[in-house]
């Protein structure tokens, strides 16, 4: 009797004597596969994706595939390092997202616009604003030599029309009343400054800041700080583009290409 009762219950329950689904792989939460793919290397995250709709989404998850990427890994997508093939020389350029840019979030002065004409493919541009101060810092191990360090920026906001490349001066102003002052110092004491009225548009230019010395002899990386900065507010000032700072041997400095 025992027996057949459990038999009418599994039919009444399965219905028709037929078996009860069983949990597969489209069952576990997205969320949860991802964060198994955390502690998986990349070949079997990738070989993993490939079984159904919900492993694939998790393989997608930024936070996955960013604890596979180098502690330092905001530091390199920010910075290009890059050897000249004629003489062999290192060059190194700094994105604008590198450096400390007074206002850079807040969308009343500056705009982020994607850009071929940018290493980085994205520049900032200055609408509008009264103190106007960027300034950066990089520790590099540099071979012995002489360096320039250079601002690449641009007076007008560059776009194409028609497949032509154009740039809108409206908003430039303020650069031609007061001076930019740029400043350098280096971790073993060396500092430079310049100072330059704004006034060429439509033009991507290096600004240069100031040279620096590596000794042969010197051990370990060099620490570099530099800024650039308008803080007259008796005016605004807007209407410039800041793509990068730009670090090359000093004899390069005056046939310095696009980018």
């Amino acid at each position: 009797m025992g027996s057949g009762s459990s038999g009418l219950a599994f039919e009444s329950e399965g219905g028709s004597g037929s078996s009860p689904s069983r949990p597969n792989l489209d069952d576990i939460p997205e969320s949860c596969v991802s964060s198994i793919f955390m502690f998986l290397d990349p070949p079997d995250i990738c070989k993993l994706a490939k079984l159904n709709k919900t492993f694939h989404g998790a393989s997608s998850a930024d936070f996955v595939w960013e604890t596979k990427l180098p502690s330092n890994y905001k530091f390199l997508v920010e910075k290009q390092v890059w050897l000249d093939k004629s003489s062999g020389k290192i060059c190194v350029a700094v994105s604008y997202k590198a450096l400390r840019i007074t206002g850079i979030d807040d969308r009343r002065y500056w705009n982020h616009i994607s850009s071929e004409e940018s290493r980085f493919s994205t520049i900032a541009y200055l609408q509008q604003i009264w103190w106007f101060e960027v300034g950066g810092e990089l520790e590099f191990e540099f071979p012995g030599g002489a360096y320039s360090l250079l601002f690449r920026l641009q007076l007008g906001k560059p776009s194409k029309k028609l497949g032509r490349r154009t740039c809108n001066g409206d908003r430039v102003h303020g650069w031609d009343i007061k001076p930019v002052r740029f400043q350098l110092s280096t971790s073993n004491g060396q500092q430079a400054s310049s100072e330059c009225y704004l006034h060429q548009q439509g033009n991507w230019g290096h600004h240069h800041v100031g040279d620096f010395v590596v000794d042969n002899t010197n051990a370990g990386p060099l620490r570099l700080k530099f800024s650039m900065m308008q803080i007259d507010c008796t005016h605004t000032k807007g209407g410039v583009c800041l793509d990068s700072v730009l670090i090359c041997p000093s004899e390069f400095r005056e046939n310095l290409k696009q980018f």
